[in-house]
């Protein structure tokens, strides 16, 4: 795949992760479960693929993509999936739209959504026992790094952070570290273990990686903040101006949009200069970064 640009990359990403979930999913079905048809929804409902992409992209630039990539790129979409049917819950922040679709517990209801959300955890880790083509103990540490990045050390507590920051004023050291929990350790997370699923990842590369992960993830809630104030609720997925309306603490409320389009410039750069240890392998990196800052959803 090393004379692909960018674009084919990310579609071929998302065809080869469209098709492992769909597998996954079918060996899960149950034609009389109204769980199972819940989970689908929101797993086949479409998405960027961002986190998927990441482990794919790390994992090349490590030399290639293997089936215990795959399993680790499955593991850490099916979290994601069930961080934002858990995030729009009235509970937390009442969105109704979802990729341009009524959101899980709109559907199916508030219960069956938790449920599913439950259920896409416990599949995630569930997919990291599979792991076949590295060691034991490799196999333990991709684990522990799912578990550390989606917990009460990770993307929880990033959650809790933001519940509690509501009508609050936050520093930006603050912000940035419920961020760097909420988002960016997912993100974060994607790319290590795509990195650790080749079984060739050196402790340098895997530090290089690491300062990567936490500039992307920062820089990919500051844009979401960005396109939240300028965004279009058609083109972006949901509703554009829902952060303004719960009175949450943004990039854009602490800095102001200029302010915060300078921090997503900034995050990049150091995102970039991260990766100057590798070749050419790992261009799709290099344009994953580009991507973030860039996009438009």
């Amino acid at each position: 795949m090393e004379n692909e640009n960018f674009e084919e990359f990310l579609q071929y990403c998302q065809q080869r992760i469209e098709k492992k979930l769909g597998c996954v999913l079918a060996e899960h079905k149950d034609s009389s479960s109204r769980l199972h048809e819940t989970i689908s929804y929101s797993v086949l409902s479409g998405g960027k693929r961002l986190r998927p992409t990441l482990a794919y992209a790390a994992a090349e630039a490590l030399g290639g993509i293997t089936k215990d990539t795959d399993l680790v790129s499955v593991s850490v979409e099916f979290i994601h999936t069930y961080s934002l049917i858990h995030d729009d819950l009235p509970s937390m922040d009442n969105d109704s739209l979802r990729r341009n679709k009524p959101t899980c517990h709109i559907v199916f209801g508030e219960a069956l959504a938790i449920l599913a959300g439950d259920a896409l955890q416990t599949m995630a880790f569930q997919q990291l026992t599979k792991l076949n083509r590295v060691k034991p103990e490799l196999s333990l540490r991709l684990i522990a790094c799912l578990a550390d990045a989606a917990g009460d050390r990770g993307m929880v507590k990033g959650q809790a952070i933001d519940v509690a920051s509501v009508n609050q004023k936050l520093t930006l050291e603050k912000m940035q570290l419920m961020h760097r929990k909420k988002t960016g350790a997912m993100i974060h997370a994607s790319i290590i273990m795509g990195a650790l699923s080749t079984g060739q990842a050196t402790p340098l590369q895997l530090k290089a990686l690491d300062n990567y992960g936490s500039s992307i993830g920062l820089a990919f809630q500051v844009k979401d903040d960005i396109l939240d104030v300028i965004g279009d609720t058609k083109i972006i997925g949901k509703k554009a101006g829902s952060d303004q309306a719960l009175n949450k603490a943004t990039y854009v409320k602490l800095l102001g949009l200029n302010g915060a389009k300078e921090k997503i410039l900034e995050l990049h750069a150091s995102a970039v200069n991260a990766l100057s240890i590798f070749d050419e392998d790992a261009k799709q990196l290099r344009a994953i970064a580009d991507y973030i800052i860039s996009r438009k959803f």
